[in-house]
């Protein structure tokens, strides 16, 4: 039977130098689902995804994604396998126009000139707003519009796991819902997601699935519904009391 986890994590410990943040993650992460990740700031959010997408080392613990152990692998290997991280800032390169920035996320792809037009046109027919500013700069764009750039450029790599790192941080409600919707239609399609997300609402409402960190470890899973419910959850992440 096909492996029906996209990414699999057993005893993960990964850090900083001498700096330990991430103390033994166990989580498995099933294809075609979208799975959000929250905690508090300095809960080890952004270092797992990190080490994941081979920009840290994994210090221990095994990190599979379809059967292969990526645990050792370079950031250009785990890329190459579909795993793609959307860092949170969005990176982009501010000089460059939209359309650079986009060629950028194909760059480790041997694709033809014509596949490439038709992963562009994919990237467009998701956010129709990059296409109508394609030849501009990047740096001058709204902070939506930059993330809308970062996750296309992300898509240019051509995904079978996209790891986003703070969707809606410093976004307007609406441009919000705008990328929920992208969101939701490119997991219609078969993309397995994983979201880092300060809005625990959004997060929740959004995913099949969901792990809460803690001080460098997973403390609680579950499905949204199932931890928007948690009491726990709700004190700690929404400031609702329970009577």
């Amino acid at each position: 039977m096909a492996d029906a986890s996209i990414l699999e994590l057993k005893g993960l410990r990964a850090g900083y130098g001498e700096v330990q943040v991430l103390w033994g993650i166990d989580l498995s992460l099933r294809k075609g689902e979208i799975t959000a990740l929250i905690g508090s700031n300095g809960a080890g959010k952004t270092t797992l995804m990190r080490a994941v997408s081979g920009l840290i080392p994994v210090q221990s613990g095994s990190y599979r994604s379809e059967g292969e152990d990526l645990s050792r692998a370079s950031a250009a290997h785990i890329l190459s396998r579909g795993i793609v991280h959307v860092p949170e800032g969005r990176r982009l390169f501010g000089a460059m126009s939209i359309e650079d920035n986009l060629l950028m996320g194909a760059y480790s792809r041997t694709i033809s000139s014509a596949e490439t037009k038709r992963e562009m046109d994919r990237v467009y027919t998701t956010f129709p707003k990059l296409r109508e500013r394609r030849h501009q700069a990047a740096a001058t764009l709204s902070g939506g519009e930059q993330q809308m750039c970062a996750i296309g450029r992300g898509l240019m790599s051509a995904p079978k796991l996209l790891m986003i790192d703070e969707l809606s941080l410093g976004l307007s409600p609406l441009l919000v819902e705008q990328l929920v919707a992208a969101l939701r239609s490119l997991n219609a399609e078969g993309m397995s997601i994983l979201l880092v997300e300060q809005d625990v609402t959004i997060a929740l409402d959004l995913c099949d699935s969901a792990f809460v960190m803690d001080m460098g470890r997973i403390v609680r899973t579950g499905s949204g519904p199932e931890l928007l419910a948690d009491p726990i959850i709700r004190d700690a992440y929404l400031g609702v009391l329970e009577d």
